[in-house]
């Protein structure tokens, strides 16, 4: 990874190009967040969420949630919250609700649901492990809903000090293939930046791209991240400090654009670029889908 020493301009983020690796309203709010900061994002989906193929016992989780059954309840995701509600779970006043960051909890407040614990300093599955064992000595119920691939990190703690917990799969993670230009703009170097948002997205980048340009900046959205690329042999060149996209962005800024490759000069000014959007449907069979619409010329 080659970057240029360059005065910087008042926008940190003029002149990247930044691969944004989810769509929906995610994708749409980061991508709107590297535009105020002068890059141009291109939003090209490499992981979707799917239904859970087991969702008779999601549906049962749900119920006994309704029901008041659970003392605690465990949202390591937005995408946990979109299932949330999707199926118009019911939470009652008495459970009291666990996000593992501030996306989600923001993610939760906004279709309506409170959030009673948000990690003081460690948004990881452990952090949030660590901090309820504290407030919770003695046994408590809690319903952690996760994806098909998480890591049973979360309820292995719990599980570990003494409570009751019942994990159950809320939804599936699927790769998206890349789009051909997009491909090329990542082999190129056109690309200046891929951001790895998660273990998920780190596999993706590692399968779908096995030839990126030595200028790119690939950027880890925390340590954990980090770890979980470094394991599948996908170089990270920056780490954000904290787990969160404007901590991601801002470890970008800290740094200069890299210099152009002579592949990415050579491809015309304007060009497609590829964006997405995930919409959650509230039929339990169809819970969320991707929608991919027409390519738009966008300014390089």
């Amino acid at each position: 990874m080659n970057t240029a020493s360059t005065h910087r301009p008042e926008k940190p983020l003029t002149g990247w190009r930044v691969l944004v690796p989810r769509g929906g309203p995610w994708g749409d709010g980061v991508a709107a967040t590297l535009r105020s900061q002068g890059a141009v994002p291109v939003i090209a989906p490499l992981i979707n969420f799917a239904p859970t193929d087991d969702s008779a016992t999601l549906e049962a989780a749900l119920a006994d949630l309704a029901a008041g059954r659970f003392d605690w309840l465990t949202v390591t995701s937005a995408t946990t919250v979109d299932v949330l509600y999707a199926y118009d779970a019911k939470i009652p006043d008495e459970t009291k609700i666990a996000a593992v960051g501030e996306t989600t909890a923001a993610a939760l407040s906004a279709v309506g649901y409170r959030v009673d614990l948000v990690p003081e300093s460690d948004n990881s599955a452990a952090g949030m492990a660590r901090q309820m064992n504290g407030l919770e000595p003695e046994p408590r119920r809690i319903l952690t809903l996760r994806s098909e691939i998480a890591k049973p990190v979360l309820t292995e703690m719990l599980i570990a000090a003494g409570h009751d917990v019942r994990s159950v799969v809320a939804y599936r993670t699927v790769g998206v293939p890349a789009k051909e230009n997009v491909v090329r703009d990542v082999v190129t170097g056109r690309i200046n930046a891929i951001l790895v948002t998660s273990g998920s997205v780190a596999e993706q980048v590692r399968e779908q791209f096995p030839h990126i340009a030595d200028s790119t900046v690939i950027a880890a959205i925390g340590p954990r991240t980090a770890h979980d690329a470094d394991l599948i042999g996908l170089p990270i060149h920056v780490i954000a400090p904290e787990q969160t996209i404007d901590s991601l962005i801002q470890a970008l800024e800290a740094i200069p654009v890299p210099e152009p490759t002579a592949e990415a000069l050579a491809i015309p000014a304007t060009g497609p670029v590829a964006t997405g959007t995930i919409r959650v449907d509230p039929s339990p069979t169809g819970l969320i889908e991707t929608v991919t619409e027409e390519p738009q010329e966008t300014p390089r």
